[in-house]
């Protein structure tokens, strides 16, 4: 029976009483489903059951109802059903390649439903038998890295990745998928290489490339040696490595400009001039609606190729000045259910299309500063978990990024200026930036933009600890490079002094909540110790001389919070308790911050006494600070330019397996080969003979 006469699914109604015959391909798969071998009575079988259009929902919903005694039953069948599947992959025929793809997913996706419990072994041995599975996926990969790397349709390569994404993400925790030992065994590294390395197919397969690659990286990263890590990390072939730079350069830049346009959306008609009205009383609701769901799962992908990688960092700083990421579609665009944003590939349209009208920093913008932009929109919002382990990875990233030289020195670059436009959370106290305002600087300058925005707006109840500290830590790498290279970078650095001292201010009005849930003292000494880089080291990478007064200026002006500060680790440290060591560290760090402040503050009070002053301005007390450093004497501190460099394992091995197990339920649920629709696949081949 031919496909198209197939295509309403169920043959007419030989009367109106009778109920309605089924599809002849259901009826195949109830003989699949019975004890008898189908191809005894019928010898052509496997070959007539490709040629039909496959009822996925069907042949699923079989396997999940079949019962343990049944499983025995009907395995014989089952293996020979995969084999076959596996076999139609290599036919010319190309409608029968499709079918055995969309079988085989079906397969996947059916037998694991039903056998959540079963151990891998298990599942393996229903799937394809056990003492054939070996032969049976070596053959699978085979033919898939054959698709995936020949000439043929670019249909059927989008499917073989929609196939094998199915196949990573059937079980909740990738690691416990046994079957994925066969993928390291017959590795498809170089065919998703492949598919990174050419502008045509990055266009249209870009996007399932990457993600697949970074599910695959992390399977068993931390029990066995993964070989997707291993190849990952000694890539060195520039096409290759850019093409994955620009897959994830287009999908976050995607992200942004969708988020751009909704936010334009809700400043704009009633809702915003309602709110005006009312002192913007509402400005947390309007928040609430741009919390869009995040693109973790290219995040991830970034992560794993900064931190497996050196040579991908030099795609971090390459420009890109035009959209050219790929070629015009030569097949019809997938149609795709409507699902959150950043969850889904950017449209090849906007990939291939360069007359959009996009960010104006495009034509001179590079993956980091689109990164940037992304990690200051996941960044305002971690209210939820789901929020707070995209803000997580985004400092992650940006940690590996600090700690490494290269990166390090295209940050600092004097000759790489730009205008990075960070979007800013909507506080009462601040008026909104304009973007003209914003001026071209070194890349260094917008990540500790980013950092001080950070500190600045989440000082609050629910307080990310976790998360503060990263973005302390990473201030401190970046003040390490530039005290080691001597770089006197130009940065409004008070606006960094005064965010720290107001988390410390944070830090002691909350003492008593914060100490249920965290050790505060871990954040305080670190801050502190920031300020210790500055007093100590400031000279040599500070920009000018008035700089280092005006640090000494801050710390003398707001001497009452080094104060208090001081008042509460000592008599923390002095009382018997949980905190007393990590507060003595608090303790001895402030050593020269107290120092400065006992020595300049009689110094002012006697100037204003002289002079008859009630209040010294600004210029009056830096002049006093001026004159009497000669008679300052400070403590030498050692090890404040030392730090810890990243490593994921162990601390952040219970992290990344979450965060991967969220991603995979993710991945499953938006990858359906209906996405794929079935009807423009046999559409495109109905012609081949």
């Amino acid at each position: 029976m031919s496909q198209v006469d197939k295509k309403a699914g169920l043959l007419r109604r030989t009367s109106s009483s009778k109920k309605p015959l089924k599809e002849k391909v259901v009826l195949m798969y109830d003989e699949i489903f019975a004890k008898e071998d189908p191809a005894k009575n019928n010898p052509r079988f496997w070959d007539e059951l490709f040629l039909m259009k496959v009822n996925l929902e069907y042949l699923e919903s079989k396997l999940e109802s079949v019962d343990g005694e049944e499983v025995q039953r009907i395995q014989d069948n089952i293996n020979s059903l995969f084999h076959h599947c596996v076999q139609a992959l290599g036919e010319e025929h190309q409608i029968k390649v499709v079918n055995a793809l969309q079988t085989l997913c079906a397969l996947f996706r059916g037998v694991h439903q039903k056998n959540k419990s079963a151990s891998g072994f298990d599942i393996i041995n229903m799937l394809m038998g056990f003492d054939k599975a070996e032969q049976r996926m070596k053959d699978l990969m085979e033919r898939l890295d054959s698709l995936l790397c020949g000439d043929g349709s670019e249909s059927l390569k989008s499917l073989c990745l929609k196939l094998l994404l199915c196949l990573v993400t059937v079980t909740d925790n990738i690691s416990q998928n046994t079957i994925l030992e066969y993928v390291m065994i017959n590795s498809i590294f170089e065919a998703i290489l492949q598919i990174l390395s050419d502008v045509s197919s990055r266009g249209q397969h870009g996007y399932d490339a990457v993600v697949l690659l970074a599910l695959l990286v992390n399977y068993r990263k931390y029990e066995s040696v993964n070989p997707y890590i291993v190849k990952l990390s000694i890539v060195d072939d520039e096409p290759t490595l850019d093409g994955m730079g620009m897959v994830v350069h287009q999908a976050l830049t995607e992200y942004n400009r969708q988020y751009k346009n909704k936010e334009e959306e809700n400043q704009g008609g009633f809702f915003s001039t309602l709110t005006s009205m009312v002192g913007n009383m509402f400005i947390a609701d309007a928040d609430e609606k741009l919390s869009v769901q995040t693109n973790e799962a290219i995040l991830l992908a970034l992560y794993e190729a900064v931190h497996l990688n050196r040579n991908f960092i030099t795609v971090l700083a390459q420009s890109h000045p035009e959209m050219d990421i790929a070629a015009t579609p030569t097949t019809p665009t997938p149609t795709t259910p409507t699902t959150p944003l950043g969850t889904t590939p950017p449209s090849l349209d906007m990939m291939s299309n360069p007359e959009l009208p996009l960010d104006p920093n495009l034509q001179t913008s590079n993956l980091l500063i689109i990164f940037l932009k992304y990690a200051s929109i996941v960044m305002q919002d971690t209210k939820d978990e789901h929020r707070l382990n995209s803000a997580r990875l985004c400092l992650i990233i940006l940690t590996c990024i600090a700690e490494d030289q290269y990166a390090d020195a295209f940050l600092h670059d004097d000759n790489m200026n730009f205008r990075v436009n960070l979007h800013r959370m909507p506080m009462r106290h601040r008026k909104k930036t304009v973007d003209k305002n914003i001026p071209s600087r070194p890349l260094v300058c917008a990540v500790l933009d980013l950092m001080v925005e950070f500190i600045v707006t989440h000082m609050m109840k629910d307080f990310p600890m976790d998360l503060y500290l990263r973005c302390v830590q990473i201030i401190h790498k970046l003040l390490c490079y530039q005290k080691k290279c001597r770089i006197r970078l130009h940065y409004t650095w008070r606006e960094l002094w005064s965010a720290l001292i107001n988390l410390l201010k944070f830090l002691l009005s909350n003492e008593t909540t914060l100490l249920a849930k965290h050790n505060i003292f871990q954040l305080a000494l670190l801050v502190v110790n920031l300020f210790n880089m500055f007093i100590t080291y400031g000279d040599t990478f500070l920009p000018t001389s008035n700089s280092y007064d005006e640090l000494y200026y801050e710390i003398v002006r707001m001497h009452q919070v080094f104060d208090n500060l001081y008042c509460m680790v000592l008599r923390v440290s002095t009382n018997t308790g949980q905190w007393k060591e990590a507060a003595s560290k608090v303790t001895h760090a402030l050593v020269n911050v107290r120092a400065i402040i006992n020595h300049f503050n009689p110094k002012i009070e006697s100037y204003a006494a002289v002079n008859h002053i009630s209040q010294l301005s600004e210029e009056q007390v830096l002049e006093v600070v001026r004159s009497n450093y000669d008679t300052l004497t400070l403590k030498l501190q050692d090890g404040l330019d030392q730090f810890e460099r990243y490593s994921e394992q162990p601390k952040e091995a219970a992290f990344f397996k979450e965060l991967v197990r969220s991603i995979s339920l993710n991945v499953r649920k938006n990858v359906s080969l209906n996405t794929l629709s079935q009807d423009l696949l046999l559409k495109e081949f109905s012609t081949i003979s």
